[in-house]
């Protein structure tokens, strides 16, 4: 045997068993992929982040191709980015991971977060070149070059935050990274086994082709919980939607917090609605979010889920940024209308915005998604 035989840089290579084409010896394959860049992706900031961070990803390989992307993340995100097509392995935030991946000689390392842990991880590892966020000896966050410049000011000026900026952090996300901004749309793509699941959730629950479903994500993360509907103003919008469209199915979505507030709101109604599973896991939480054609929600995961599955999306935004987000031209804004919004506080006591929420922006935003796809529907 010789060990020359054999293409330790090649993608499919790994060392203790024959790769996926179960050949004896690397010598003469036609599958050989060679890798030219290794890269190391670092993103373990909230969930709806992560998924945001998966649109730089055809810049990457546009200026890296031939690449070989890592992305370490938390535990809980790796189902937003499993059967992702440009990802070739994720791996967890844990002691294990570190030991391996400090061990690699990366060619380029990414750190998409502002955080002091996931910069000092991005200075322990081996690379060619370092691009987003390190610490520096009194362990405050600094930017590793000038790309990073921008959103490094960003999270140190409220007023450039909150009122000049109009870039969205995919835009700012690419300036960091140093690659092209096309305006790529989130990866999420949905597996096999997924959409078996979904057409089947839709026979049980008689949801036709021409059926149109508005969903309500009632919940947000803890951090902020702010960021929700009140139940008072669900049930107004989900009875007027019902008064007026009759024939439009109304389904609701969340996580395991929100089995008994979306209970409640199914109880409060005189009318059927579609109570989804929420204690079934994050993969089967996006499957499910899949048979709604409109999604109402704040500036929460689910918003971030609804634009990776490319539904239409009217996004109430009170405590963060709006200029931020991209919807890709499928649904609308809706802008807290007080002058202290936005202000990424977890706690506030006078909750001006919740109070002051516009319900029938809001509604006339979802009658106008419903008429459209009324309108496109009949047109197929």
């Amino acid at each position: 045997m010789k060990i020359s035989n054999y293409k330790f840089d090649c993608k499919f290579f790994n060392g203790y068993k024959p790769c996926k084409f179960n050949r004896e010896n690397c010598k003469g394959c036609e599958n050989y992929q060679k890798i030219k860049y290794l890269i190391l992706i670092i993103n373990l900031d909230a969930l709806g982040d992560v998924l945001m961070t998966t649109a730089t990803l055809p810049a990457i390989k546009r200026k890296y191709p031939e690449s070989f992307i890592i992305w370490l993340t938390e535990k809980n995100a790796v189902p937003l980015l499993e059967n992702n097509h440009l990802i070739d392995k994720i791996m967890t935030w844990d002691w294990e991971s570190y030991l391996i991946l400090k061990n690699m000689k990366f060619d380029i390392v990414f750190n998409a977060d502002k955080s002091i842990r996931s910069s000092a991880f991005a200075m322990e590892m081996n690379a060619r070149l370092k691009k987003g966020f390190k610490i520096n000896r009194f362990g405050a966050i600094l930017p590793f070059d000038k790309d990073a410049y921008y959103d490094y000011y960003l999270g140190l000026n409220n007023k450039a935050k909150f009122k000049e900026n109009q870039l969205t952090g995919q835009e700012i996300l690419a300036k960091t990274f140093g690659v092209e901004y096309s305006r790529d749309e989130y990866i999420l793509n949905l597996s096999e086994e997924q959409k078996r699941y979904i057409r089947e959730y839709k026979l049980k629950n008689n949801i036709s082709e021409n059926d149109i479903v508005v969903g309500f994500n009632t919940g947000c993360s803890s951090l902020y919980p702010n960021k929700k509907f009140e139940i008072e103003h669900i049930l107004y919008l989900i009875n007027r939607i019902h008064k007026e469209f009759p024939d439009v199915k109304i389904a609701l979505f969340g996580g395991k917090d929100e089995k008994e507030r979306n209970e409640f709101i199914a109880k409060s109604l005189n009318f059927n609605i579609i109570n989804t599973p929420t204690d079934e896991g994050l993969r089967k939480g996006i499957a499910v979010m899949d048979i709604a054609d409109i999604i109402v929600t704040g500036d929460t995961l689910g918003m971030h889920i609804g634009i990776g599955l490319k539904k239409e999306i009217i996004v109430w935004f009170n405590v963060s940024c709006a200029a931020e987000i991209d919807l890709y031209d499928r649904g609308v804004k809706i802008l807290s209308d007080v002058p202290c919004s936005p202000c990424w506080k977890r706690e506030c006591d006078s909750l001006l915005c919740l109070k002051n929420i516009d319900l029938e922006k809001i509604y006339n935003a979802i009658k106008q998604s419903i008429e459209k796809l009324k309108l496109r529907k009949n047109l197929k």
